[in-house]
């Protein structure tokens, strides 16, 4: 009876803590899907979507310069990297697939790799630093694609010893977060008919992988992202055909240093998440078409914060700007 009363207690404290935390609507300018989402600093962020479709803000999100990108103005640009205001690298999935980079804040775009063959579905993009980045794809010949670039995008090659993919598994194009890479390690997250979490070196592909219980076994379910924090990481996912599931939603995999070692929440997040994103402390927002939601424990207990439909959330890589971006233009700003 002591232990439920105290976590009772607890889950009131939380609760209070994170009804501090909102999520604020941005004007919305253009009908476009988006899914990529990059977060320069406080002031920069770049979003991509359908209809070949580019956003810049230089104020933090409050105003937005909006463009189609020419000669592709039916491509489904599902993931974006930026590295200043003038330097971009945008990701198409679909046939074809296609990376183009752009140096002068999205005026011109280079094309630096396309692939007319309808297999080549490309459905993330990370970069470690500003030369350093991979492409996942879906499996070809019962390998996940992989691409690489050593010089910020200008040009990418395929490296041996991609991982190999069981029946029916694959990456999901929903918000550049099924893969995460640093200076030493590239990770993946995968669904459908199998989800697992594969990691590896960087300089030589070795990979390692763990099987997920997340909701899976259909192409709607599965993990669609993670995120690395301090003490532990989060993957989540669900199933998008049917978001308001509660189940197998998201999973933990606590280090040493965790409060919480269990795997599974004790309170997990309300309906399918798309996109998890690390905040700070054991803080870690999430977000999908069932609405949004935070833990202030390491991924322990849940609160939802927001119904609203969003596709990605992402953090500054300098700074503490966090942003939200979804279907029908939506934008949105997650307060503090």
């Amino acid at each position: 009876m002591k232990t439920k009363h105290l976590l009772f207690i607890a889950l009131i404290l939380i609760s209070s803590a994170v009804k501090a935390q909102s999520i604020i609507p941005l004007a919305q300018a253009r009908p476009t899907s988006i899914r990529g989402l990059s977060i320069v600093d406080d002031s920069v962020a770049w979003v991509s979507g359908s209809k070949g479709t580019i956003g810049i803000t230089s104020n933090g999100g409050k105003n937005w310069i909006w463009s189609q990108v020419k000669d592709h103005e039916k491509a489904e640009f599902r993931d974006i990297e930026a590295f200043s205001d003038k330097e971009a690298v945008i990701m198409a999935s679909g046939t074809p697939a296609v990376v183009l980079k752009t140096i002068d804040g999205g005026l011109t775009w280079q094309q630096t790799y396309h692939m007319a063959d309808s297999a080549y579905f490309l459905d993330a993009m990370d970069f470690a630093d500003a030369k350093h980045g991979w492409i996942l794809g879906d499996p070809i010949n019962g390998k996940l694609l992989l691409l690489q670039t050593i010089d910020g995008g200008e040009t990418w090659q395929q490296p041996a010893n991609a991982p190999v993919a069981l029946q029916g598994e694959a990456s999901f194009a929903a918000s550049g977060t099924c893969l995460r890479v640093n200076k030493n390690t590239i990770t993946i997250v995968t669904g459908g008919g199998n989800s697992r979490i594969l990691s590896s070196p960087t300089k030589a592909l070795y990979w390692t992988a763990t099987v997920l219980p997340l909701t899976n076994g259909k192409q709607s379910m599965g993990a669609f992202s993670f995120a690395w924090g301090k003490n532990q990481t989060i993957i989540a996912g669900g199933d998008y055909a049917k978001d308001t599931r509660t189940d197998s939603v998201a999973y933990l995999l606590p280090n040493k240093n965790a409060l919480y070692k269990g795997n599974t929440p004790l309170k997990g997040p309300a309906g399918f998440q798309s996109c998890v994103e690390y905040v700070w402390g054991d803080t870690y927002l999430a977000t999908g078409t069932s609405g949004s939601n935070l833990t202030t424990d390491g991924g322990k207990t849940w609160q939802k914060i927001d119904a609203a439909s969003y596709n990605v959330c992402r953090k500054a890589k300098h700074g503490k700007l966090i942003l939200l971006a979804g279907d029908r233009g939506k934008l949105g700003l997650f307060k503090m």
